[in-house]
């Protein structure tokens, strides 16, 4: 099958044929007729699989085909839970789009809100926000939502993760009834299908890989090590090709930052990424880290699903995260698109009960090796008995100030939701929080 057979657009294949696509991927291959007849769909498809131009081709060959009623107000919104991937959304429409007279505009928080009020009094056709920001401008009645054709939930699932859900209801009864809905999520677990039920009319279900799968592309290994030598593995891990680009993930944000400190008192050229970081630190260390400025760059898991870099070669888990599905997440920025990928995790002894988890939730086998000068003092537990670390208590390896607080529990900053100072900071993925039925903390 190629995009010609899919009957897009002629300037939207012009483009896809300047960047080198001809064929579709299997979750674009299904989704794209779907949503070229009107209807509304339920997607399931992992991280890496193509899913933003599954919904964003057919998109821009719509409104390609019908001109602005009146006044020119936004036709189509799309929602994601990320500053990174609202970003990285905006992006691939400009690329798709080159050749259309279509315009779009980023709406997230971070940042002042000034260029977005200019933006949407200009007139666009694409609106791309974060839930909290979108609800600023709401409330300033900055943004007119009363001519959107196509509402988009992009990362479903991780809207709901972050405590968005709120959010998200006050959005839906905002847009009008009438529209075309399109909501893509890596799972079809069951609090999905309920928001689904919601707000979608009779929608297609398409679904082109397991839940919670990842690329056969990725080799997984893990390295046995005391809490307390775990900075000094890192290192040594990553001294074996200093500039080779890496992706270390930290639990939490304090803990990202003195890694980074760590590492550039090291000579490593380090940077990190995570919901205290202003947008323009955000954006500054990701660009710096795809143009190999900084090749390595530490974040939390607010990054697992907003980061897209091509060839990415590893992924360095240097805390496991407290839940086994952000393993899968985290590891997609890797092993993308048919390309080989690696994924170690540095596992103290205290996090055996999370690594069972996971070898639990991959159902494949993980390569165990200890690192000569590292070997641990005590062997790791994948039993059921095995210990996990305690959301809020200190590890060994985070004595100082607030590194053992868990992400979600920072202290809040602004007001009503944190939507004025952040617009996009409910939770960094506590799900036990939100499990309990407690408010997100942001991030």
């Amino acid at each position: 099958m190629s995009f010609e057979s899919l009957g897009l657009e002629p300037a939207l294949l012009r483009a896809l044929a300047e960047q080198g696509y001809a064929n579709p991927t299997p979750i674009q291959a299904a989704a794209i007729p779907v949503v070229l007849e009107g209807g509304d769909l339920l997607a399931a498809a992992q991280t890496g699989t193509g899913k933003t131009a599954a919904f964003s081709l057919p998109l821009l060959h719509r409104l390609s085909k019908t001109a602005p009623a009146g006044t020119r107000r936004p036709r189509a919104l799309i929602l994601t839970p990320t500053r990174e991937l609202a970003a990285q959304v905006h992006d691939n429409l400009r690329d798709y789009g080159k050749h259309l007279r279509i315009s779009s505009t980023t709406i997230f928080g971070g940042v002042s809100m000034g260029p977005q009020v200019q933006a949407l009094r200009r007139g666009v056709d694409i609106i791309i926000a974060t839930p909290g920001r979108l609800i600023d401008h709401m409330q300033q009645r900055s943004v007119d939502l009363s001519g959107i054709d196509v509402l988009v939930l992009d990362e479903a699932d991780r809207m709901l993760d972050m405590g968005f859900l709120p959010a998200l209801k006050r959005i839906l009864a905002a847009v009008p009834k009438h529209r075309q809905t399109l909501l893509f999520s890596a799972t079809f677990a069951p609090p999905i299908k309920a928001l689904a039920m919601q707000f979608m009319h009779q929608p297609r279900e398409v679904s082109v890989t397991p839940p919670n799968t990842v690329a056969n592309t990725v080799t997984h290994h893990v390295h046995p090590v005391d809490a307390a030598k775990k900075r000094d593995l890192l290192l040594h891990v990553l001294s074996q090709d200093s500039c080779r680009q890496t992706l270390v993930f930290s639990r939490t944000k304090h803990g990202a930052d003195k890694l980074v400190t760590f590492l550039s008192a090291a000579g490593m050229r380090a940077a990190a990424i995570h919901g205290n970081k202003s947008q323009n630190a955000r954006t500054r260390a990701l660009s710096d880290f795809k143009t190999g400025r900084v090749t390595v760059l530490v974040a939390t898991d607010i990054a697992a699903r907003g980061i897209d870099i091509d060839q990415l070669p590893i992924v360095i888990n240097f805390d496991l995260p407290m839940v086994a599905e952000d393993y899968v997440h985290r590891i997609g920025r890797t092993g993308r698109a048919g390309a080989e990928g690696k994924a170690v995790s540095l596992v103290s002894h205290d996090e055996s009960g999370l690594l069972r988890d996971i070898r639990k939730l991959l159902k494949q086998d993980i390569a165990f090796s200890d690192v000569p000068g590292f070997e641990p003092s005590h062997p790791l537990r994948t039993d059921a008995a095995a210990p996990r670390p305690v959301q809020g208590q200190r590890q060994p390896q985070q004595r100082q100030g607030r590194q053992g607080r868990p992400q979600g529990s920072h202290r809040p900053h602004g007001h009503h939701g944190g939507h004025s100072q952040g617009g996009d900071r409910p939770a960094e993925g506590n799900r036990k929080r939100q499990r309990r039925g407690r408010p997100a903390a942001k991030a």
